[in-house]
């Protein structure tokens, strides 16, 4: 049984460009159980290089964030329905999303328990952007233009994918609103809300950030550690994370993409890659390669 909870498909199967509007790349937050359970001592990866979640993530509920991204989701999929932008389950390009991220999602939980509850969900947004994002309770989104224009092979989307979804499980969103929501009672007051009340409540009026919200570019490089993690114990080659980060930074010659925005520069990110790949090429080495590759969107 699948592992992704799909939207309904749209009876167009046309993919024009979405209205213009801010996305940022990667939202998330969820997670009960935030300290990082370490995988079997052989398979290690890269767990020793990524530190504990950080406590302001108790501040917040991660229910009520899960909440807020359930609907701006939702509400994303309703405006994409109606300007014929979402794509049907059946198109060729969600089938690749989807077979990638069946292979990604099993290796979720060992960085956040909460993660086995999720629902999942892939969906396809016909915008030239080039952009992708995972939101609360594993809400991913890809944009036309990042397959497209990018030419994406299939490793290189399971580290998009993989990267999106560790903002998720490491609680990125979730800490930045907890940080927020402290500042705005003050820091008198934090001892004695123990009981996440005003907290509860001020961080629950920020959930309209979502959308906009902004990671630190210590959130990006964890997301990229967690991301090559994850993607290579899904039996995609890990080193696909230097190619991705050559093509970014030849489309960000002119108009930087959106997807870029906060993102370290490229050429430090492939120093940073290339310097983790001994840990988790043998991660890569011994899992099982995917039964079917997929070739990316006509270019044209």
């Amino acid at each position: 049984m699948s592992v992704i909870d799909t939207a309904a498909p749209h009876p167009d199967r046309c993919l024009c460009a979405l209205h213009s509007r801010r996305l940022f790349t990667g939202l998330l937050a969820a997670g009960g159980a935030a300290l990082l359970a370490a995988p079997a001592s052989a398979q290690d990866g890269l767990a020793g290089d990524v530190g504990k979640t950080s406590g302001f993530t108790k501040l917040v509920s991660a229910e009520q964030i899960e909440a807020a991204a359930e609907q701006q989701y939702r509400q994303m999929l309703r405006e994409a329905a109606s300007n014929r932008t979402l794509a049907p389950k059946d198109h060729p390009q969600v089938v690749r999303l989807h077979a990638i991220a069946n292979r990604i999602i099993p290796h979720a939980p060992p960085w956040n328990g909460r993660a086995k509850q999720w629902r999942w969900e892939v969906n396809l947004i016909g915008s030239p952007q080039i952009n992708a994002f995972c939101m609360p309770g594993g809400k991913i989104a890809f944009f036309w233009g990042i397959l497209q224009k990018l030419q994406l092979n299939d490793d290189e989307v399971a580290t998009i994918m993989g990267h999106e979804a560790a903002h998720a499980l490491r609680e990125h969103a979730r800490e930045r609103m907890g940080k927020t929501a402290a500042t705005r009672i003050g820091a008198g007051l934090v001892s004695s809300l123990l009981g996440l009340g005003g907290l509860g409540d001020a961080a629950l009026s920020m959930g309209g950030q979502l959308l906009t919200l902004q990671f630190s570019r210590s959130d990006e490089t964890e997301a990229d550690l967690v991301g090559m993690d994850l993607a290579a114990r899904a039996g995609f080659d890990p080193a696909a994370g230097v190619t991705l980060w050559q093509k970014m930074m030849a489309a960000s010659k002119g108009s930087p993409p959106e997807f870029l925005s906060t993102h370290p520069a490229g050429e430090t990110r492939i120093k940073d890659i290339q310097a983790k790949l001994p840990k988790v090429e043998p991660l890569f080495a011994q899992a099982p390669r995917p039964a079917r590759r997929f070739e990316p969107p006509s270019a044209r």
